[in-house]
């Protein structure tokens, strides 16, 4: 059961295009306010778009030329950020309830119900109303809802940011054991979610899709800011110049290159912040890439400290830091070795 969405919504601005297909997952990543939600909410039925058509398992589910399947006549599943389970029911009765507004026997509803509930470990909450369940409790009941009613197509939004620190590990694993065959865009701002829940990623950003393909490739080699920012990568944008990219403000990084690069192609240059040395004084010898920059923000990363600046970052030691003396505004020059960086076709 494959997805192919073709969207726009003007009150949104958002114009992508998406496809899914059978049994695979897909992490949708962008900055906030950069569209994900709406395009759920447009596959989900909750939207209307303006214009283009959205398929499902070759079934038109939205097109410009008049079809309009309600959402709950989509076979599409979506769990929310909140679980949003009914107060006045019981987990049980939460998670028959989509199959019992279908037409199942009670009896029927109850076993099902009675499954789900033991496949995502909460048995136990069965006989329990919503108030009477941790947070971590109500999204597992939230989950066996969700695929109670064997949805063609699993939407997840956000499944895992209001849960505390301790039931994220739990309901993560959880989701990557359900998800394992199913047809499933997962909206999230967590990396680790795309990198463990997830066979693509495609980035959403500024209501358009800038990027989408295998979750190891875009991580390791993106070509979009967002994913660069999320990998933990420094990306510098502009066109190839041999094996160097140039930006229209006239910075150049060299780097090396595998696949061939034409002349005034759009390109990218990537690589980690911690092979950015920082200095203060132009360093000695002849580095190939040395950008003069401005600290604009300094940050804890782990057990070093992660050095912004306008162009790009450094990842140094705290020792490094109060040797150099930086704080925010602090000019520095900054050296990253040709070696280090990898240039490609944006």
């Amino acid at each position: 059961m494959s997805l192919n969405a073709h969207l726009r919504l003007a009150t949104r601005d958002l114009e992508v295009t998406l496809a899914v297909q059978q049994g695979r997952t897909v992490a949708v990543l962008g900055p906030n306010g950069a569209g994900k939600s709406s395009l759920l909410g447009c596959i989900a039925g909750l939207l209307r778009p303006d214009a283009g058509r959205i398929d499902l398992d070759g079934r038109a589910l939205y097109s410009d030329e008049g079809v309009w399947v309600p959402a709950h006549r989509r076979g599409v599943a979506l769990l929310a950020q909140e679980p949003r389970l009914f107060p006045h029911l019981s987990a049980a009765d939460n998670v028959a309830f989509g199959l019992r507004s279908a037409g199942m026997p009670r009896a029927q509803a109850r076993d099902r119900a009675a499954h789900w509930l033991g496949e995502v470990g909460a048995s136990e909450l069965a006989d329990r109303r919503p108030h009477q369940l941790s947070g971590g409790q109500a999204q597992r009941v939230a989950v066996a809802r969700a695929l109670a009613t064997d949805p063609r197509l699993l939407l997840l939004d956000e499944p895992l940011s209001s849960l505390d620190v301790e039931a994220t590990p739990a309901v993560r694993q959880l989701l990557r054991r359900v998800l394992a065959g199913r047809t499933t865009v997962l909206v999230t701002h967590d990396i680790l979610d795309a990198v463990l829940l997830a066979d693509e990623v495609a980035v959403v950003d500024q209501g358009r899709v800038v990027e989408h393909g295998p979750t190891t490739q875009v991580l390791t080699r993106p070509t979009s800011a967002f994913a660069a920012r999320s990998a933990g990568l420094n990306l510098v944008r502009g066109t190839a110049d041999r094996s160097a990219v140039v930006t229209s403000a006239g910075l150049r990084v060299e780097g090396l290159h595998d696949d061939p690069l034409v002349d005034g192609q759009a390109a990218v240059a990537v690589f980690s912040p911690s092979a950015v040395s920082v200095f203060r004084q132009a360093p000695s010898g002849s580095p190939r890439n040395t950008i003069r920059a401005v600290v604009t923000e300094l940050e804890p990363h782990g057990h070093q400290i992660r050095v912004r600046t306008a162009y790009i970052a450094a990842e140094v030691t705290p020792a490094a830091v109060a040797e150099l003396d930086l704080v925010p505004g602090t000019p520095v020059v900054l050296s990253v070795k040709a070696s280090e960086v990898a240039v490609y076709a944006a």
